[in-house]
């Protein structure tokens, strides 16, 4: 937690404004007890009314002091608690949005969520307890003994023995707790988990009826942080009721001692009564430190989780210096490139060599786990390679930033992702500033006007989370648009037209032809019929290249594309 304090540096001015705050409101606290006993030694006992209706109206005026202090430093304190926690998550927001995706593997993205929500949410809540509580306790904890001291020196021999008992019982209590807190937020983490994959899932999950098995998974995952949590409670409920048995045993015996003292006549009873004020104004000092024992563990759990995400390097990083690349032209080459996922046994591709121009469409084919998406993930540079090099226009894509490189390229995942927000505003995310005309151009090209149309707000229906009210051809479509709209110089379709029927398919391809003269066009796909009139077509085995040719040139001289075609056409369509 302490590194995150660099986050405070804005909210300095709030921070001291409440330290000063609370000094004033201990100080009033701690000056009561005093007037108090004066009232009674000086006012009640000799009776002097006048002099009980002054004190007891300065008393008036101190405990409004403090009570005026004391909601002033709550303010002062959460807003400086609510900044500090905005401050962190945008933080942690532009970070994790550099990582490259071996970090999101790494951390992994329902980890990434509880981190960003849970965790700063404990240690936002923990800086509002720390700015009131953490300087409170200390300030009260000693001046109440210096001011207990001066009232009666021997009588404090009796929290000279009650204070070591407090203080260890808290460290029993804290080091058994906070293993614990890491253990739930572990378990948190893995909730969250089968939470995700059962919402996202759903569809899989009731067309196979595995609804009974997921609740069972989720109740598993509920119960293992439920019993960790009732197991740390159990530990820090503990606690109070140590407290209280310490703090009513101290004034039993501060009554005892103190009426033996009255008895001889080496003490007043204002005395004793304002000492037993400051015994509990000690002794709640520990307590209100021991609530913190119950917090800051979670708390600096959370830190640390924090500060994972926060001092993670990603992998892939912008190049000091930056090569300049000419713009407008779009020429991919890849020379001898190998690349291996972290922990993989086997490369995913290797000695990859072959380059794509602009005005041409190159197509990849292969079986399943052949490398096809890996190998289009390394030109917008998602991974970066194990050995060899990318080039676009020339220039190795590590010597380019990581912006304008992307820039250039106009992506179509294999898995179409639309976001919350109208149809325009989906295509727009592919270039912001785009007219109505750019936006009804790229769907028209895109094959998606029709469904468009056909509802009732068209360019300004709502898709909903995830494109749930649309369907996987027209989510395709929305997402070939998006990338058409950028007018890029390299199109990257990976398996972009599954979804489509073979009517909509061969229109698209016609469309995209005309609209693509210019660019270098790039093609994943399963179907053959897809790729047939590629200019170039590359055939992946086993992350290997185990053909490049036209379709006519391959069906001669590659057995693996050959068996690819005869496993989809007929002879007529062969021929």
């Amino acid at each position: 937690m302490i590194k995150l304090s660099k986050f405070l540096k804005p909210f300095a001015l709030s921070v001291s404004a409440v330290l000063v705050l609370v000094l004033l409101q201990s100080l009033s606290e701690l000056y009561l007890p005093t007037l108090m006993s004066d009232i009674v030694d000086k006012g009640v006992v000799t009776g002097d009314t006048h002099y009980i209706w002054n004190i007891g109206g300065f008393m008036l005026l101190v405990a409004a002091g403090g009570m005026v202090c004391s909601i002033t430093a709550s303010f002062f304190s959460a807003k400086v608690a609510s900044g500090f926690g905005k401050s962190l998550r945008s933080k942690i927001f532009s970070h994790v949005g550099d990582f490259s995706l071996h970090e999101f593997d790494k951390i992994g993205t329902a980890s990434l969520i509880t981190r960003t929500t849970n965790d700063i949410t404990q240690v936002q809540q923990v800086l509002v307890m720390m700015l009131r509580m953490m300087a409170m306790a200390p300030m009260m904890c000693i001046g109440g003994i210096i001011m207990a001291f001066s009232k009666d020196a021997k009588l404090t021999i009796v929290l000279g023995v009650a204070l070591p008992i407090l203080v260890l019982a808290i460290v029993i209590i804290a080091r058994s707790g906070i293993p614990l807190f890491k253990v739930m937020q572990i378990k948190l983490d893995n909730l969250n988990r089968v939470l995700r994959e059962n919402l996202t899932g759903i569809r899989v999950i009731r067309s196979f009826n595995r609804v009974e098995h997921e609740k069972k998974r989720f109740n598993d995952a509920n119960f293992d942080l439920t019993s960790t949590a009732i197991k740390v409670n159990k530990i820090m409920a503990a606690m109070m009721p140590i407290m209280m048995v310490v703090l009513n045993l101290t004034s039993v015996a501060i009554i005892w001692f103190g009426g033996i003292r009255i008895s001889n006549g080496h003490m007043q009873v204002g005395d004793m009564m304002a000492f037993i004020q400051y015994a509990m104004q000690i002794m709640f000092s520990f307590i209100m430190l021991s609530m913190m024992f119950v917090m800051i563990p979670r708390a600096s759990v959370s830190g640390v989780r924090i500060n994972e995400v926060l001092e993670m390097v990603a992998d892939i990083k912008n190049p000091a210096v930056s090569t300049l690349v000419e713009s407008k032209k779009g020429l991919v080459e890849f020379q001898n490139v190998s690349f291996s996922y972290p922990g993989a046994e086997m490369p995913a591709i290797s000695n990859i060599s072959f380059s794509m121009k602009p005005g041409e469409v190159t197509a990849i084919i292969g079986g399943t786990g052949s490398g096809k998406s890996t190998l289009i993930n390394l030109i917008p540079r998602f991974y970066d390679v194990d050995s060899g090099r990318v080039l676009v226009d020339g220039v190795d894509v590590r010597e380019m930033t990581q912006e304008s490189l992307r820039e250039k390229v106009g992506f179509v995942p294999q898995t179409a992702i639309l976001f919350t927000g109208t149809i325009s505003e989906n295509i727009r995310f592919g270039k912001e500033n785009a007219t109505d005309e750019e936006v009804q151009y790229a769907a028209k090209i895109a094959q998606a006007t029709e469904f468009i149309s056909n509802m009732s707000e068209g360019f300004n229906a709502v898709i909903a989370q995830g494109g749930t009210n649309v369907s996987g051809g027209q989510k395709q479509r929305l997402s070939i648009a998006r990338a058409l709209i950028r007018k890029p110089e390299i199109y990257i379709f990976d398996d972009s037209f599954s979804a489509l029927d073979f009517k909509t398919d061969a229109k698209l391809r016609v469309a995209l032809k005309e609209e693509t003269l210019d660019s270098t066009v790039l093609i994943v796909a399963q179907r053959v019929s897809t790729i047939m009139d590629a200019d170039q077509i590359i055939v992946l085995d086993d992350g290997e290249i185990a053909g490049i040719g036209k379709h006519r040139d391959l069906m001669e001289t590659s057995s693996v594309y050959r068996e690819i075609v005869m496993s989809q056409l007929s002879e007529e369509e062969i021929a």
